[in-house]
């Protein structure tokens, strides 16, 4: 088993407490997403806000979808980012082109061969496997892949480090890791408040859902390293 820990990234934050909670809780990376098209968008006063009240050793993450050149370095010369996130069909030399480590999706539909895919971006400094349902935002599903298409096999012929995401939550963030053993899990809609249904609200974090997360991931990572 892996006895590296995992590590954990809270995406679609919006608040600056939702920040502040997701690193007191231990997160090692939060997500701002820069696309207007999901309720977890947040704009350029709102991320920098966010970005600067961010204690030491929280990565800085900003998600595009499919976005011009000039919109990024824009955010870029506003928002103090670490690493970049492409989640639509960027090609890969818009993925490379602002001189920062980037992440890229991969979205988990039927026939795509992973390390074919993960080839094209092989300056990547990891992958975001993601679930994909027909007709749903990019991201923030709330639903799971079939984890036994990430193999350790698999894992082992990508250029970078493989993150998990995609329907996690507290219930199953340990299967999940035991199951998949990733470096990474990133973990959006699983964290967020709840409505009177029981739906999620999208971009506003629940502190105790959070720790909640945080306490699953530790308790897989003692499992493994039993």
């Amino acid at each position: 088993m892996n006895s590296m820990r995992t590590r954990v990234k809270i995406c679609g934050i919006t608040r600056v407490d939702d920040g502040l909670a997701a690193a007191r809780a231990g997160a090692d990376a939060i997500g701002m997403i820069f696309w207007s098209g999901t309720p977890r968008f947040v704009d350029v006063g709102q991320a920098r806000m966010i970005a600067d009240a961010l204690p030491p050793f929280v990565t800085r993450v900003g998600l595009f979808v499919d976005p011009p050149e000039a919109d990024v370095r824009a955010i870029l010369d506003a928002v103090p980012l670490d690493v970049l996130q492409f989640h639509g069909r960027e090609d890969p030399a818009l993925c490379r082109a602002f001189g920062r480590p980037y992440l890229k999706a991969i979205h988990m539909k039927d026939g795509v061969d992973l390390v074919e895919f993960a080839a094209l971006y092989d300056d990547a400094c990891g992958f975001v496997f993601d679930s994909f349902w027909p007709g749903d935002l990019p991201g923030g599903t709330g639903r799971a892949f079939d984890w036994s298409r990430l193999s350790p096999a698999v894992q082992a012929k990508l250029p970078a480090p493989a993150i998990l995401s995609g329907g996690l939550d507290a219930g199953n963030v340990v299967a999940a890791i035991r199951a998949v053993q990733p470096w990474a899990v990133d973990v959006s809609s699983g964290v967020e408040e709840r409505d009177v249904d029981g739906k999620a609200r999208r971009g506003l974090k629940d502190a105790a859902r959070i720790n909640a997360f945080m306490l699953g991931v530790r308790d897989a990572d003692s499992q493994d390293g039993q």
